[in-house]
């Protein structure tokens, strides 16, 4: 497959096509606590939209939320009603893409999150809602928790909703502390085989960031890094360099890669994971209401009765029979509906 990509990368990839949609669409920078950041904002015709504050993760970048942009903004001319619009903001985290490596320690999800909160002020977003997967989901449910009087509500594609007993037995192969059946015993199943054979890139950049500076040395060695993510999105994204493209097609991926090549992040981004001292998947104690999408290949496909017991308002739950870790990139309706679902309980 590897070498499929770079016989296709090396000859027929355009990147001025990706650079020509990026430059259609409103992008600015900030400084905000000695950071500069990047990010989308596309106000919709409607007035009255809902401010929303969608953040990618990793090996994701503003590339995964560009399909979703006309979906969210201008719903009727998709086939959703005009109330279901959202001014939208989609930054760049510190160190992926437009948004450079920062100069200073501690930009984990919490400093990142306290920095959103400035962003949507300085835009004239007092109150807001936000959505994310990955490290969005991380830096999403800490904006919940930092400022719950301005983020009204959230929508996750990966939730922090597993027991703690739970949680533990998967992160060390045990068994299940209690019976599990149907969806739960499936999730658990799912996060057992990601802590035990797929978690491999995760320990690397949590300890030796620093180690992998072949990413910056070869353009190869960082797309392999970067697609040898987790298992069900390698077999998605794999048949597409070989003619049978399925959520992503090949420049999809490509886009992706290259604007991580182009702006030298592929060392800034695994810092992250040696800043963060958060887990993914525990329960953070979230009050504001909350919508859950369980795609069906994610991490973990996160079960009904989880997520009630992790979110008392729990105002939105979609279980889907399709769709992975990228979300919004590979599935943008499905994503997009699930996104006006939630926020219809708090405009």
């Amino acid at each position: 497959m590897v070498r499929a990509l770079g016989q296709y990368w090396g000859t027929e990839y355009d990147w001025r096509k990706c650079e020509a949609r990026l430059n259609a669409i409103p992008q600015f920078l900030t400084e905000i606590d000695g950071q500069e950041i990047h990010f989308i904002h596309v106000r919709s015709k409607n007035d009255k939209a809902l401010p929303l504050i969608v953040t990618h993760g990793w090996p994701g970048s503003i590339i995964e939320q560009l399909k979703i942009i006309g979906l969210l903004t201008d719903p009727t001319a998709h086939g959703a009603s005009a109330s279901d619009a959202f001014h939208l903001v989609i930054p760049s985290l510190p160190g992926h893409g437009f948004s450079p490596e920062p100069t200073t320690l501690g930009w984990d999800p919490v400093r990142i999150a306290k920095a959103w909160v400035v962003l949507m002020e300085r835009l004239g977003y007092d109150r807001f809602v936000a959505q994310g997967g990955d490290w969005g989901a991380n830096v999403t449910q800490e904006l919940a928790l930092l400022a719950p009087a301005k983020v009204i509500a959230i929508h996750t594609n990966m939730p922090g909703t597993v027991p703690a007993d739970i949680l533990a037995a998967a992160k060390s192969g045990a068994k299940s502390p209690v019976a599990l059946s149907g969806d739960e015993l499936q999730a658990f199943e799912q996060l057992s085989l990601f802590y035990a054979k797929e978690l491999g890139y995760a320990v690397e950049m949590t300890n030796r960031p620093q180690t992998l500076y072949g990413l910056s040395d070869s353009p190869i060695a960082l797309a392999a890094w970067m697609l040898d993510h987790d298992k069900d999105s390698y077999e998605m994204i794999a048949p597409a360099f070989f003619g049978h493209p399925g959520g992503l097609s090949r420049d999809d991926v490509l886009d992706n890669v290259t604007l991580y090549w182009l702006t030298n992040t592929g060392i800034p981004s695994a810092r992250l994971y040696w800043e963060n001292k958060l887990d993914f998947f525990d329960v953070k104690g979230v009050t504001v209401p909350v919508g859950v999408s369980a795609f069906r290949y994610e991490l973990y496909q996160a079960p009904r009765s989880w997520s009630e017991k992790a979110y008392p308002k729990l105002v939105y739950y979609k279980k889907h029979d399709v769709g992975g870790h990228f979300a919004a990139w590979e599935q943008p309706q499905l994503f997009s509906e699930d996104v006006r679902g939630t926020f219809r309980f708090v405009r």
